[in-house]
């Protein structure tokens, strides 16, 4: 692998005097879609948020493209080109579906993504520009959601349970435009409960139990029963 564009080393992150992430190192390379795998509470979505500066780290180091970003607040985070799609998706609700869009692009950092580019990838989204967001199915609301991150033109995408309560057919489509978006140079780290769709998609995964690495190897390689111990501890 080429020289990792995030590398997370001995990170510690608590909640007060709850430890919720403990010695935890991963690397992310440059046009990788890497899955963060495990059960509830396993920490998955506050390493996340410790990545997009939502959280600061207690002790370890966070370094992107070389440079510390570790304890940086999530506008800087995003800034240097970290962009977080959330669980529950956090639209404006007040707002259409472009006026979310257009909110990611605030940054006008230069690169691939743009509102036609975004348009090209999920159609369906110019055709209800003007529709107020609160008015779009649940996979719509995802595809703003994505879409909204890819306007800042990150070079890294993080995708917090993308496929949560939605249909299956729903979720096929969002995953099949994962290929456009590294096309686009950006790679992608994604948390996901469901473990065949996470190896399907990956080029590694990692498997957090109790805010800890378990398993961590390339999806290709990892069986399913060694997945299934480290997700579930047995």
């Amino acid at each position: 692998m080429s020289e990792a564009l995030l590398r997370a080393e001995h990170l510690d992150v608590f909640y007060g005097d709850f430890q919720a992430l403990t010695d935890i190192s991963l690397e992310i390379g440059r046009g990788e879609i890497v899955a963060v795998i495990g059960a509830n509470g396993a920490g998955k979505s506050t390493l996340l948020k410790t990545i997009a500066g939502l959280i600061a780290p207690r002790r370890g180091t966070l370094r992107f493209g070389g440079r510390p970003v570790g304890g940086l607040p999530a506008n800087e985070v995003v800034r240097r080109g970290i962009a977080l799609v959330p669980e529950g998706r956090r639209l404006f609700s007040s707002l259409s579906v472009e006026e979310n869009l257009l909110i990611g692009g605030q940054l006008e950092r230069e690169g691939h993504w743009s509102l036609e580019r975004v348009y090209e990838l999920f159609p369906v989204l110019e055709e209800r520009r003007e529709a107020p967001s609160p008015s779009l199915s649940g996979g719509q609301q995802q595809m703003v959601a994505i879409g909204r991150a890819l306007m800042s033109n990150p070079k890294l995408l993080l995708c917090d349970e993308i496929s949560l309560g939605l249909a299956p057919i729903v979720i096929r489509d969002i995953y099949a435009s994962l290929p456009a978006v590294l096309e686009g140079g950006t790679s992608a780290v994604i948390v996901e409960q469901d473990i065949a769709q996470a190896l399907k998609v990956s080029c590694r995964v990692y498997c957090l139990q109790e805010g800890r690495v378990v398993l961590a190897g390339a999806a290709g390689t990892l069986t399913r029963e060694a997945v299934a111990a480290a997700y579930f501890g047995v």
